[in-house]
This record gives C-alpha cells, sequence and structure tokens, in this order.
C-alpha cells in the first residue's frame, strides 16, 4: 500500500515535487496537527521575538530623534522609555483579557468584529496586515544591521543578506509552525540571556563615555527640545511595543491548554521586555550613547559595558540572529488572521486551506512576497522603514482596547469587570493619542504610504466581499435548493485526426453522453475530402462534422458551432466539449505542442454555455 495520495499519483516522480519536499518535508497526517502546537516557552520563539528583539531598534529610534536638539536632549531617553513601558503594561494587561476572552485568536480583528460597527473591524484587520508585513522588514533590516556593526565588511550586501534571512525563515514556516518555534528557541533564549547579562554587568562595572571612543558634545541646550520633539520621539520608541498582540492572534497555535499557555507567555514577554528597555535606557544615559553611521545604539551599549569582549560578539550575534527570526512573529500571525477573514469573506478563500505540513501556507507565503517587496524598496535600510512601523499595530491596539470595553459594559462578568473596564478605557485612549501622534509627526517621512495601504486593503476587503456575497446569492446558500433532475447530455468531440487520440476521446464520450457528435476544423476542401472519406471508411458510430474556415482559425468556427447546437436544442440540453490533448512526459516536451485545446476552452467556456473539459492521453 503507497504511503500517501501522492505515491499513488505518481507526484513524487518529478524533480520539483522531490525538490519541494526535500526542503519543507514531507505531508502531515492530520492526527499530527496537535504536535505542530507550541508550548509557552516555545510561544516566546514562535509569537514573541518581534517585541522582545524591539530593544534593538525602539531606543535606537528615541535617541535619532531626541539627538536633532543635540546631544544633551537625550536625558529625555530614561523619562520617554518610562512612558512606553507603562503603555506596554497597559497593552499586556489588555491582550491578556483578549486571550481569555477570544481564544479563537484574531486579536483586534476579533474583538472588533464582536463589539465594534463591520468597518471598524476591517479597519482593525487592514491594520494588522500592514503592521505584520513591516515586522518581517523591520526586523529583518535591523538584524543584519546589527551584524553590520560587529562586521562593517558585510555593509555592501545588507540587502542580499535581508532576502537571504527572508528566504530561510519562510522555509522554516512552511515546514510547520512547531518546527520553526523549536529551532527558534535556543537562539531566543541565548539573545535574551546575553542581553540580560549585558545590562546587568553595565550596571555593576559602568563604562564612561571616553571608553566608547566618542567624545559627546553638547551642540544644544535642554531649554531647546521642543513638546512637539518629544512627542516625535515618543512615537518614535513606540515602535519597541509591535508585537504585544501577536500572541493573542495566535491562540489557536498553542497546546492545551490553550488559554493558559498563551497567557502566560505574554506575561513573560511583557516582563522581559519590560525590564530589557529600562534597563538599555538607563545605560544609555550614563554612557553617553550618540547616533552613529557605522554602529547602532544596542551595540554602543553593549561594547560601553563589557567591551569587545566574547560576550559582545555572543550577544551581537545572537541580536542578528533573533532579530532576523522576530520576523517569524508574523509568520504565525498573519495567517491565522488571514484564514478568519477568509471565512468571513473578506480575502481570497485560499488563505483558509491548509498545506500538506498542516500551515496555511499561502498565507505564509504572501507575507515573504510583500516582505520581500518592501525590503527591496528600502534596500534594506532600517530608518528608511521605521517611520512606516507601528502606525498599523496602534490602530489595532486601540480598536480592540475600545472593543474590550463594550465588551465588558455588555457582559459586566466578574466582579474586577468596572476595573477591566477602566483600565482598557485608559489604554484606547493612550493608543489612540500615539496613533494620532504618529500621523502627525511621521506623515512626510513615510508615514502617508500606510495611510494609503490601509484603506486600499479595506476597499479590497469590500470588493471581495461584494462578491462572494453574489456567488452566494446565486448558489442558493443558506436555503434548502430544488430537487436536481437529469438532462439530456450532448457530447461534442473535437477531432484533429483519426488517431489513437480521437479513440479515446470518443470512447469516453460513449460513457458520458446520450448524444455523441465530433467535429473538426479544416482550411481548404482537398483536407476536408479526405478526412471524410477516411471517417467515412474507419465508421466508429459517430456523425463527424467538417467545418470549414475561410480564415486560419480552429477557435471561431468551434465556437459558432457550439451556439448552433445551444439554439437548436431544448434548454434542458447540457452540451460538453470534450477537447483531447497530449500529456507529454515531461514538462520540456510541452513546448513542443501548440496548446490550442487551452485556447479553445477557454473562448467556448466565455462565449457559450457549454462545459468544456480537456482529456490528456499520456504520452
Amino acid at each position: 500500500m503507497p504511503k500517501n495520495n501522492f505515491d499513488q499519483l505518481g507526484y513524487q516522480s518529478s524533480i520539483t515535487a522531490r525538490l519541494w519536499r526535500f526542503l519543507v518535508g514531507k505531508p502531515l497526517p492530520v492526527s499530527r496537527a496537535a504536535h505542530e502546537q507550541i508550548t509557552a516557552p516555545e510561544g516566546l520563539a514562535a509569537m514573541s521575538l518581534d517585541a522582545i528583539t524591539s530593544v534593538a531598534y525602539g531606543p535606537q529610534a528615541i535617541v535619532y530623534e531626541l539627538a536633532i536638539a543635540g546631544t544633551a536632549a537625550l536625558v529625555y531617553l530614561r523619562d520617554i522609555t518610562f512612558a512606553i513601558v507603562i503603555l506596554l503594561v497597559l497593552l499586556v494587561t489588555s491582550y491578556i483579557q483578549v486571550i481569555a476572552a477570544y481564544p479563537q485568536g484574531g486579536g483586534a480583528y476579533a474583538v472588533a468584529k464582536e463589539n465594534l460597527p463591520w468597518y471598524l473591524s476591517w479597519l482593525a484587520g487592514a491594520s494588522l496586515i500592514v503592521d505584520y508585513v513591516l515586522t518581517v522588514s523591520v526586523s529583518i533590516a535591523a538584524g543584519i544591521a546589527a551584524i553590520s556593526s560587529a562586521f562593517p565588511q558585510l555593509q555592501p550586501y545588507t540587502l542580499y543578506l535581508c532576502l537571504a534571512m527572508l528566504g530561510m525563515i519562510t522555509l522554516l514556516n512552511l515546514r510547520g509552525v512547531g518546527e520553526s518555534a523549536r529551532a527558534f528557541l535556543l537562539p531566543t533564549m541565548i539573545f535574551i540571556g546575553s542581553v540580560l547579562l549585558v545590562i546587568a554587568l553595565g550596571f555593576v562595572h559602568p563604562t564612561y563615555p571616553h571608553s566608547l571612543g566618542l567624545r559627546p558634545s553638547f551642540t544644544g541646550s535642554i531649554k531647546m527640545v521642543s513638546p512637539l520633539l518629544l512627542l516625535k520621539a515618543f512615537s518614535a520608541g513606540c515602535s519597541a511595543l509591535t508585537g504585544v498582540e501577536a500572541i493573542a492572534n495566535g491562540v489557536p497555535l498553542f497546546k492545551e491548554p490553550r488559554q493558559s499557555r498563551a497567557r502566560n507567555t505574554e506575561i513573560a514577554l511583557g516582563a522581559i521586555l519590560g525590564v530589557m528597555l529600562l534597563g538599555l535606557a538607563q545605560l544609555g544615559t550614563n554612557f553617553h550613547v550618540v547616533p552613529s553611521n557605522n554602529q547602532t545604539i544596542l551595540s554602543q551599549i553593549m561594547q560601553a559595558s563589557v567591551g569587545r569582549s566574547w560576550l559582545y560578539y555572543l550577544a551581537s550575534l545572537s541580536t542578528t540572529i533573533v532579530l532576523g527570526l522576530a520576523a517569524n512573529t508574523s509568520f504565525g500571525g498573519l495567517p491565522v488572521l488571514l484564514s478568519l477573514l477568509a471565512r468571513d469573506n473578506l480575502v481570497p478563500h485560499i488563505f483558509s486551506v491548509r498545506g500538506d505540513r498542516l500551515v496555511f501556507s499561502y498565507g505564509v507565503v504572501v507575507v515573504a512576497i510583500l516582505s520581500a517587496a518592501l525590503l527591496i524598496g528600502a534596500n534594506g535600510n532600517t530608518n528608511a522603514l521605521i517611520p512606516l512601523f507601528a502606525i498599523g499595530v496602534f490602530i489595532g491596539f486601540t480598536l480592540c482596547q475600545t472593543g474590550l470595553v463594550i465588551h465588558w459594559l455588555k457582559t459586566k462578568k466578574g466582579s474586577w469587570w468596572l476595573v477591566r473596564a477602566f483600565l482598557n478605557a485608559a489604554g484606547a485612549f493612550a493608543t489612540g493619542v500615539a496613533t494620532l501622534i504618529f500621523l502627525f509627526t511621521k506623515f512626510t517621512s513615510g508615514a502617508w504610504l500606510v495611510a494609503v495601504a490601509i484603506p486600499t486593503l479595506i476597499a479590497m476587503f469590500m470588493y471581495i466581499n461584494r462578491y462572494y456575497r453574489r456567488v452566494a446569492d446565486a448558489l442558493g446558500l443558506g436555503k434548502l435548493p430544488p430537487l436536481p433532475h437529469k438532462s439530456k447530455v450532448l457530447v461534442v468531440v473535437a477531432a484533429t485526426d483519426i488517431s489513437l487520440l480521437t479513440v479515446n476521446a470518443l470512447s469516453y464520450a460513449f460513457s458520458l453522453g446520450s448524444q455523441v457528435y465530433a467535429v473538426t476544423v479544416r482550411f481548404n476542401d482537398e483536407d476536408a475530402s479526405r478526412i471524410e472519406r477516411l471517417w467515412e471508411q474507419w465508421s466508429p458510430g459517430v456523425q463527424l462534422t467538417v467545418l470549414r474556415s475561410q480564415y486560419h482559425s480552429l477557435v471561431r468556427p468551434i465556437v459558432h458551432y457550439i451556439k448552433t447546437l445551444e439554439s437548436t436544442h431544448s434548454p434542458d440540453t447540457k452540451i460538453l466539449l470534450l477537447i483531447p490533448e497530449i500529456s507529454p512526459k515531461h514538462i520540456w516536451q510541452k513546448l513542443l505542442h501548440n496548446h490550442m485545446g487551452l485556447i479553445i476552452a477557454s473562448q467556448v467556456q466565455k462565449n457559450t454555455n457549454a462545459l468544456v473539459a480537456r482529456l490528456p492521453m499520456p504520452v
């Protein structure tokens, strides 16, 4: 007995199929679905890396904005980071509640769909799509930037390294979420441990600015720091909060008990990220780090804390690896979100189909394609991508917490529902203000692209949803249809010549319909007379109609013939056009045939009501 259906069909015999199986693995049975689900520690690797690794670019974004007013303004790094951590606490608290109330996943989209008007749920879905795609691009670009800081000779190859890392992560996710999570667990733990150790050593053995090789010049005055600049720095630093929502979006990916594991992962994420952000902000202030074209802020802090020691290189390498792997957050969350949107008829239904490896493969591929386009457009530059970042996710944050407020007011579950509603209201207000700040301060820096992309996605949702509703009405879905009735079937065989190909087609035709006709097209009288004479000698029991064409076209005569049959038979008569074709063994041999069958089938389907079947004959 064959191992699977692919063996039965001979699918695995092709070189392309064998290569694909080598890259992504053999198909998994449905019974293995539980094995592909993840635990809480694996959830940190699969769903939390985006948020945890944001310490590599969040503090840097704050420093770059503050430095506009001179290095003296960098004293605000701690205060701004503290405000961001308070917002982090509100968000983690909110998403713990989302996990409990909406275990089916979907995060902001699921909450908005149940509690807010439909157009706001669509806004949440579109915002999350934009955020997830940007997460992949920013994470990979930041990862390559980190290793380029340690090894400057790699900088000319930034884009190629970004695309290579994207390809590796895509393949790992096509193999399965569980497999990618387990593969990423060790580098995740090394990154967290090494960064926390660097922070601890930085506090125990503080290093002064001159050991960095930097001589900060205070070119500005603190009095020059405007509220607008502080708001811009805050909005830039909030990029460190992206990814907090991913765990709530992907609750179905966890092993049972899903809600408990997802909640524990969310709490661990909040604690680790909060400690890292506060610690790096304090060290960055102590060491007077300043923007540099050749070295990231995180790299400067690590060098000041431990020098160019083995720990520095370990932390730099692990930062690069996990920043790239942080893209895995999107590969875990967006396909699940797209599957929910597909079930609600907002994106193509293909996104709700699991692949051979029990993952939503089409969603994984779409994430990879869109992210590759962004990386190419930005040439792998992190600073070019960050202004686009966080707007989408903060729209989702705001809608999610607003929806939760309405949820608690409707259900009033538990003795603490009023406190929860208040916390969510505070979070909705804070993230709503942050969203407005993003749009105002980053609009001309590239945020306008997001402001265009989100309405475009909503328009796409609207078009697709309208189409699926029209199809549902045409199919009569949701109500009992009339009983089926037998129809008279008229089978037309498109014959090219008298051969075994025609014999094969006529044999099928006899088994399919009560009336069988053969039709062929000829361009001169001599050829027409020849085929008529040979057909009469052969006498297969089927009438042959020879269509003479004034133009060198097979398509128009056959379409006209089918239309004539439709007009001379009752509407209950079903006409089936059977097109016999040669099916070569090798792909390159297909180039040796004219593929007229495909063209004829396309035009007949377009211009008539007849059914068309292309009948391959292996040779």
